[in-house]
């Protein structure tokens, strides 16, 4: 009977995963109660990385013009580099950790950094707050900041580009 309920569960979490693909969604958790102390709680996700290129892709293709046909197809060209450039930039200070992203030190105050600021070595660039705890993210080396690839309140994954400093 175990491997039946086994079964069940893998089959279970793959239509989870087939409809967070359907749906274009980034996460999905679910509680299955079996009975009283049996239960399986499942958190199905993907990185929230792959859903910008669509939106790139979109904007060239909604062009109404015949001949933006071969601008669109140069565009996704274009939009894979752009991606993989900042994760594997060697200036690229990325998330320890999962967590929401504050450009500022509280509300109203002014952003740790800015495009174009210099920075020195264990400056705080950011904070990511993970479980109500603020982790002030530091500058690994000094330079400037080139990009600032999130937002104030953006979602980060591990391993997710934050900053480029060269």
């Amino acid at each position: 009977m175990t491997d039946t309920k086994h079964e069940a569960d893998v089959a279970f979490i793959k239509a989870l995963a087939e409809l967070l693909r359907e749906n274009d969604l980034t996460e999905l958790e679910v509680m299955r109660e079996y009975g009283d102390d049996d239960s399986l709680n499942v958190r199905v996700s993907r990185m929230s990385q792959a859903a910008p290129a669509p939106v790139q892709v979109a904007v060239p293709a909604a062009a109404p013009a015949p001949v933006a046909a071969p601008a669109a197809a140069a565009a996704p060209v274009e939009a894979p580099a752009a991606q993989e450039d900042p994760a594997s930039h060697p200036g690229a200070v990325t998330s320890p950790m999962v967590g929401t992203v504050y450009m500022q030190p509280e509300p109203g105050a002014p952003s740790f950094i800015s495009v174009g600021a210099s920075v020195s070595e264990g400056d705080t660039l950011l904070i990511v707050e993970a479980m109500k705890t603020m982790n002030h993210i530091h500058a690994p080396k000094s330079g400037t900041i080139k990009r600032i690839l999130v937002g104030d309140g953006d979602a980060v994954e591990f391993g997710t580009p934050l900053v480029i400093v060269e």
